[in-house]
């Protein structure tokens, strides 16, 4: 067993390779091999997201707090807010974060394989972030 105490690990800056904007991460877990699960609490100030990315085997967003923002490849900008569950399927290119004028935390669950959880590209950019939101 492994206890990590609360307040044991430092909240860390998400990478600017990776992100647009004020971007917090909280380690939940990453489990050691042959375990391979991966999940970090996520808090996005206003305005801030994800680049677009994959995920080789998924990943599951779950919104604790406030208004956020998610798309998918060619398909519409949405709305996501508090208890939403987003499954994101192995290989879809999406993106996520806050709303523009409200801050955002989520869950955010992953698997590594071969040492990976995400492939990360391009910046969103500010006119596919500012589209119109479902």
């Amino acid at each position: 067993m492994i206890l990590h105490p609360a307040g044991a690990r430092p909240t860390r800056r998400a990478s600017p390779d990776y992100f647009t904007g004020d971007v917090w991460q909280d380690p939940v877990i990453e489990a050691p091999e042959p375990a391979r699960v991966v999940a970090l609490r996520v808090a996005f100030a206003p305005g801030a997201r994800t680049h677009w990315h994959t995920h080789p085997l998924g990943q599951t967003l779950h919104v604790l707090s406030g208004v956020g923002r998610f798309q998918t490849w060619g398909e519409a900008v949405r709305v996501i807010r508090p208890g939403d569950t987003i499954w994101i399927p192995p290989g879809e290119k999406h993106w996520h974060g806050a709303a523009p004028d409200v801050a955002m935390v989520h869950l955010a669950m992953q698997e590594r394989l071969d040492g990976s959880q995400a492939t990360w590209l391009e910046p969103v950019s500010d006119a596919d972030y500012a589209a119109p939101a479902t």
